[in-house]
């Protein structure tokens, strides 16, 4: 494998949400979601540091409970849309620099995905260095193909993708088709360097770890919450401590 250098993981943790006000620092089972990222971070014993991104003092004190207080705030300008997630990124890597700490390699992981587990974080760093490639995700398959799916345009319904149309049921058994994932949020992992450049990690190649269902929530509204809970009792051993 490849050595990766000095490796920073960043939490991204804004209080305010639209969807679902402070869902970052929602408890889960006695924990909240930002704690359970932190520990499964913290686990993995690979990173040179462990940063909580935000712009929040409740977000910022949880963090220093859990014993990583956030040297520096994010801007509040980077918690509103239409920032994202690469913003935020790029923000902390110079604000770093600033502080005289650069880093090779970064592992973006989202408090939002509470089912993650540490041997996700690891078997992800794992697949990136022995790929070669600069970008990875993780990434969980489709439960209903969207090669089927119809666009409603004023009450009429018209195939997204007709050529698919009729081909992704049982009758197609014989065919192959593509394997249709989507990105989880889970773990992102990639080179520094190449991010600064590309602005984006939606850049290619993009390796893909795949993670099963069952770890692949990715909670961004109250029914996802819900649900979250309703699996966290189900099945307590589903969390990572």
């Amino acid at each position: 494998m490849r050595a990766l250098g000095k490796m920073l993981a960043l939490i991204p943790a804004k209080e305010g949400s639209t969807r679902l006000p402070r869902k970052n620092i929602l408890p889960l089972a006695g924990k909240t979601m930002l704690e359970r990222t932190i520990t499964t971070a913290n686990r993995c014993s690979v990173f040179d540091r462990i940063f909580v991104s935000t712009e929040s003092d409740d977000v910022a004190r949880i963090a220093g409970a859990a014993g990583f207080p956030p040297p520096f705030m994010r801007p509040p300008e980077l918690s509103r849309d239409p920032a994202g997630v690469v913003e935020v990124c790029l923000h902390a890597l110079e604000e770093f620099e600033r502080l005289g700490e650069t880093y090779d390699t970064l592992v973006i992981l989202l408090p939002t995905s509470p089912f993650r587990k540490t041997e996700d974080v690891m078997s992800s760093i794992h697949a990136y260095s022995e790929s070669g490639v600069d970008f990875l995700m993780s990434v969980v398959r489709e439960v209903h193909s969207p090669l089927s799916s119809l666009v409603l345009d004023d009450g009429q319904l018209k195939p997204l993708h007709p050529e698919w149309l009729d081909q992704t049921g049982a009758r197609s058994l014989g065919k192959r088709l593509p394997c249709l994932v989507r990105a989880n949020g889970a773990v992102t992992i990639v080179n520094v360097s190449s991010f600064k450049r590309e602005r984006t990690y939606y850049a290619y190649p993009l390796w893909a770890y795949e993670m099963p269902i069952e770890r692949s929530l990715d909670i961004d509204t109250s029914l996802e919450f819900e649900f979250a809970q309703f699996l966290a009792q189900m099945h307590p051993d589903w969390l990572d401590g």
